[in-house]
């Protein structure tokens, strides 16, 4: 926990600083330098990776995928190496709102995923690589990265237990991501639910409307 009398400072700092960092738009920069056009006129309109990759470059949504879970990660170890453990949190608690309410593009960020990830390697390795795992089995056998990523985010609380990694901030933690990654793929669930997801490996994908 904190102690007086920084406690209010580390507080802010991290909470700013997490959430300056988690909405830098890697995928709009990314696809705009990249020459690809801007991200937010391409196939579902999000800035992630997974629709970064249905403009067919992969090398974009490599660095949007690197970039989106870097700033989680580098959220959580700047707060836990300069303040506390529960700094860290809180820090990549903000990175990830950061990420899904970016205020220069009127709160309309990504759904979360990678910078998800970015925060549960910094947080607690092993979970983050158990959640990893996860998304890639999902993602190989039912070829739907919305569905990998609500299988990683629901089990991510889980995780901490079994793993022996929780305490009652990390728990806070998985568990809001998680149900925030699940408010943003409502749309992902109800075209899962009627068979018309889009699957991995798609490729382009025609203009957002």
């Amino acid at each position: 926990m904190f102690s007086a009398p920084g406690s209010l400072v580390a507080i802010f700092v991290s909470l700013i600083g997490g959430y300056l960092l988690g909405s830098i738009p890697f995928g709009v920069i990314a696809t705009r330098l990249g020459g690809a056009g801007d991200i937010r006129e391409i196939g579902s309109g999000n800035i992630g990776a997974t629709n970064v990759l249905r403009t067919g470059r992969r090398d974009l949504a490599l660095i949007t995928l690197v970039g989106d879970a870097g700033k989680g990660a580098a959220a959580v170890l700047l707060a836990g190496w300069v303040f506390s453990p529960t700094a860290a949190v809180l820090a990549g608690g903000a990175a990830f709102l950061g990420h899904l309410f970016p205020a220069w593009l009127r709160l309309r960020g990504g759904k979360g995923v990678a910078i998800f990830f970015g925060i549960l390697l910094a947080v607690a390795w092993p979970v983050g690589i158990a959640s990893a795992l996860i998304w890639m089995g999902v993602a190989a056998v039912f070829r739907f990265s919305s569905l990998a990523a609500l299988a990683a985010a629901a089990l991510a609380p889980v995780l901490f237990i079994v793993l022996h990694q929780a305490t009652e901030a990390r728990l806070w933690l998985a568990v809001g991501m998680a149900l925030l990654i699940f408010v943003r793929h409502h749309e992902n669930i109800r075209r899962l639910l009627t068979g018309v997801e889009p699957r991995l490996g798609g490729g382009k994908s025609r203009p957002a409307a």
